[in-house]
Parts: structure tokens; sequence; C-alpha cells
């Protein structure tokens, strides 16, 4: 209902300017256009959250930073046409930090084709700094929240993994209390995607990874999603094609066609049999892959626990003990100044009692 009162208000503003016929408007791009401004206002009053929720416990900042260039110029011979591509990114910092002594860092890349970083993710955050960890959270090309040029600067599964590597760097070069020998990537659904490739491309920059409920193969993914999530990679300012029309390109975005890259870094997998967003089998063919490949890594394939997609990043206490086994993981590499090991150590980094 919010959306069309605005939309009509809009239209009175153009009347109003000028415009004698507000038929012509083109509505539906009034809509989209209306659409990227409420993200807008959604990530503002989201980051208001994030800075009051965490100040008992963490310094938080957004970095501006920038990653590769546009892998589509819309115009190759423009003014600034082969810059790199600017984007934000959270830091989150444990609040007694000691510059004097190195932290472990976790780099934490969001889901969603097209999404961002929220306080959806706030006790994991809550729960990661308080056991020492640096956290740094990419808004990488083609996120929410920041208007409809960089939505459009979407490369799922291409350039997008290379600004989050650029984070992590960005980390390390500017904040000399951050252990480079020291550095997870933990990621979720298209994050777990992310987190995938970067260990897959960039071995050398990651010393462990946990890949929950991954997004694992586009060709498999384009088959069984409908038109409107097809038409998010179709579009021509992203691949520009089907699976069909170009299917190597589908194929060199997931992680199940470059496991061959992979080299045995300590790597964690889960996904839930009830997944409704990222169906078991993807998980399920990219650990064959895995397998057949001879690479060492652990996985869990959960029974239809509640939450589906989201079980283990709920607050419930089976998504929460499971967290533990995650955090146990990571820190058997990463060895924070005080690791998780119990749900009663996650109820007091979570909440604080």
């Amino acid at each position: 209902m919010r959306n069309i009162s605005f939309a009509f208000f809009m239209l009175g503003c153009f009347v109003a300017i000028g415009q004698s016929d507000p038929t012509d408007l083109n509505i539906k791009t009034l809509d989209e256009t209306l659409k990227h401004r409420l993200d807008v206002v959604e990530k503002l009053i989201d980051d208001v959250l994030w800075f009051q929720r965490l100040k008992d416990i963490a310094y938080l900042d957004k970095f501006f930073i920038t990653g590769p260039p546009l892998a589509k110029e819309k115009n190759s011979t423009a003014l600034g046409a082969g810059n790199p591509v600017k984007f934000w990114a959270y830091a989150f910092f444990p609040k007694n930090i000691d510059t004097s002594k190195k932290y472990p860092l976790i780099v934490l890349p969001h889901g969603g084709v097209h999404a961002d970083f929220t306080t959806y993710y706030y006790h994991i955050v809550r729960e990661m700094v308080w056991q020492g960890y640096v956290v740094v959270a990419p808004e990488y090309r083609g996120s929410t929240g920041y208007g409809k040029d960089f939505y459009q600067k979407i490369d799922y599964g291409g350039l997008e993994v290379e600004d989050v590597l650029a984070s992590k760097n960005y980390m390390i070069d500017n904040f000399s209390f951050i252990d480079s020998k020291r550095v997870g990537i933990v990621g979720w659904s298209h994050g777990g995607l992310i987190a995938l490739l970067n260990v897959f491309n960039y071995p050398k920059d990651y010393q462990v990874a946990f890949a929950g409920v991954p997004v694992s193969d586009l060709v498999a993914r384009m088959g069984y999603y409908n038109d409107a999530y097809r038409a998010h990679f179709e579009a021509s300012y992203h691949i520009g094609a089907s699976a069909n029309e170009n299917v190597e390109e589908y194929r060199r975005r997931s992680p199940v066609w470059n496991v061959h890259k992979f080299e045995n870094i300590p790597l964690l997998i889960h996904t839930n049999t009830n997944d409704e967003d990222v169906h078991v089998l993807e998980v399920e063919s990219l650990i064959r892959a895995l397998k057949a490949e001879g690479k060492k890594f652990e996985y869990e394939i959960f029974q239809n626990l509640p939450g589906g997609h989201s079980f283990d990043r709920m607050d419930t206490k089976a998504a929460k003990e499971i967290r533990v086994k995650i955090y146990k993981f990571l820190s058997n590499v990463l060895k924070p100044e005080r690791p998780i090991k119990s749900y009663d150590q996650l109820q007091v980094a979570g909440y604080g009692f």
C-alpha cells in the first residue's frame, strides 16, 4: 500500500513540474526506480541498527574501496571506462582490541542474487567478534541498497569473487594487527558459492573455509528455478544469455565445475535435505565432485532440520549448536583468543549472559 501511494505521489510530482500527460510515463520504470530508492532507505536504517546493536562489543565502520573494472562496459570509450568498481565493505573489530597483538580475520560475503549484508547476521557477527575475530563483510557489485547503477554491476560468480578478495586484501594492507596467515572465509548460499570460488581461485589467500548451503551448480539451478530467477542472469547487463545458449559461462561461475582447483585447505560444507532455496542435489553434486578429484574436506548433510535454507543461521537451539561445530572447525586453524567450544559460551557471546 505504501508503494502504491508513493507511486501516485511521484506521478503528481511529474505533473507539477510540467509533465502534462502522466500516462506517457513508463510505470514499470517508475516502479523500478522506487524499488531502488526504498532499498537505499532500508539500507540506511539497517546500518543504524548495526551501530546500535553492536556498540557494546565491537567497533564498526564501513569502508569505500575498489575491485576490478566492470565485466561489461556500457560504453568502452566513455570517460571513466575501465575504472575500478567502487563498493562498500563493513568491518567489525572487537571493542577490547589490543593493536600490539595479531588477530585472525574472517571474510563474510552475504548471500542472495541481489541482496546485501544486513542485521540478519547480527548474532553471527556478534559471536565471531566475541571470540576475537575481526570480520569484513563486503557489499560486492550487484548488492542492493546502493541504487540501480550499482545493482546492474552484478557479476554473479564472476568479478564479485575478486571484490570479496579485495576486501580481504584491504583489511590486511590497512591494519597491521590482522594476521595474514590466519584468514578464513565463511558464507552461506550465494555467499557459500563466493567462499568456495575464493578458495578455489586463490588458495594461498585463505587458511580455512566454511560453505553453508552453497549454490554449487548454476547449470542445474537454471533447470529447476523459474523464469523470474533466470531473468537475473539473462539480463543484458549481466550474463546476457541463458544456460542453454552459453552453458560454459554458467559452468565457469559454478563451484562444482571448478573443484579441480581446490588445494585442500581445511574446508567444511553443510547442507540440509529440506532446503527450499538451494536444492540438496546441488550440494550433493559438489560433494561427489570433490571426492572424485580426491580432495580432502569435511561435510555434513542434515536431515530435514527446521528452517530449511536458514537452518543453522537462526536463533533456535539446534541452529546454535550447529554453529558451535562451525566455530570449532574454524578455531582449529584460526586460533582466536576466546574460541567458542560450547553452547553455553555461544549464549554468552550472543546475548552477554
